[in-house]
C-alpha cells in the first residue's frame, strides 16, 4: 500500500486532481492531507467537495486542520466570508470563501491537528519543542514557523515530521529530503498559489520512499 501526503491545496481543485492523476492515486493507496484547503485559489469549496467525493467512492483520505480552516472557524460563519490573514511577507490580505455551507464548517470542526503513521508525524505547521510535550500545543501545530533549531531528537526518536504552512522553494524541498538524517523534518508546501521562481506547484510526498512529485498550478489557466 502506497501512502502519500499533500499540504496547502489552497482552493485549487484542478491542480489537486491533476496531482492525484500524476501519482496514479487509487483505492489501494492512502492519502494524508495536511490542511489549508481554502483561501487564495479560485474554488475553496471545490477542494473540500472533491475530498468528500474521494472518500465517498472508497478512497482512503485522512485530513488535518490548517490555520486557514481555523481562521474561518473563528469567524463563526457558514456563508460568504471575508477574512484577513497574513501573507508570507506579513502583510494582510482579504479573500473570499464562497459557498461554504454549514456542512463544510462542521467538517472543519472535526479535523485533527496531527497524525502519526509509520515513523512519520504529520502536522500542518510544525511542533513546539520549547515545551516538554509538543503534542499538547495545538495552536502551534497550525501556526508555528522556523522551529527546526529547537527539535528535540531524544523526544522525536527515529520519527520524521512532515508539514506544510510555509511556502518553500522546490529545490529546498528536494534538498531537505537529502538532509533528513541531519534535520528530521520536511516542509512540502511549494506555494501552489504563488507566481514566483521555485514556487507555484502542489507537492505530493510518498511516505516510506521519501519521493516527491510536483504539479504546476493549473487553476489560474
Amino acid at each position: 500500500m502506497r501512502k502519500f501526503t499533500i499540504s496547502d491545496i489552497h482552493g485549487c481543485p484542478k491542480t489537486f486532481k491533476a496531482l492525484l492523476d500524476r501519482i496514479s492515486f487509487s483505492k489501494g493507496d492512502e492519502l494524508y492531507l495536511l490542511g489549508d484547503y481554502i483561501d487564495r485559489g479560485p474554488d475553496s469549496r471545490g477542494v473540500i467537495d472533491h475530498i468528500w467525493h474521494l472518500q465517498e467512492t472508497g478512497h482512503t483520505v485522512h485530513c488535518l486542520r490548517g490555520n486557514h480552516e481555523q481562521m474561518l472557524l473563528s469567524l463563526q460563519s457558514s456563508s460568504i466570508v471575508k477574512q484577513p490573514y497574513p501573507t508570507t511577507e506579513g502583510e494582510p490580505e482579504t479573500k473570499q470563501v464562497q459557498q461554504i455551507t454549514e456542512a463544510h464548517i462542521e467538517w472543519m470542526k472535526n479535523l485533527k491537528y496531527y497524525i502519526e503513521v509509520d515513523h512519520y508525524i504529520l502536522v500542518h505547521a510544525g511542533l513546539n519543542f520549547q515545551i516538554e510535550s509538543p503534542f499538547e500545543d495545538k495552536k502551534e501545530m497550525i501556526w508555528i514557523r522556523y522551529w527546526y533549531d529547537d527539535i528535540d531528537r531524544d523526544w522525536l526518536g527515529d520519527r520524521i515530521i512532515v508539514h506544510g504552512h510555509t511556502p518553500t522553494h522546490q529545490l529546498d524541498i528536494k534538498n531537505s529530503i537529502k538532509e533528513l538524517a541531519k534535520i528530521p523534518a520536511l516542509n512540502i508546501d511549494n506555494g501552489c498559489c504563488f507566481e514566483r521562481s521555485g514556487l507555484g506547484h502542489l507537492c505530493a510526498l510518498e511516505l516510506g520512499k521519501n519521493e516527491v512529485t510536483f504539479q504546476a498550478n493549473i487553476d489560474w489557466m
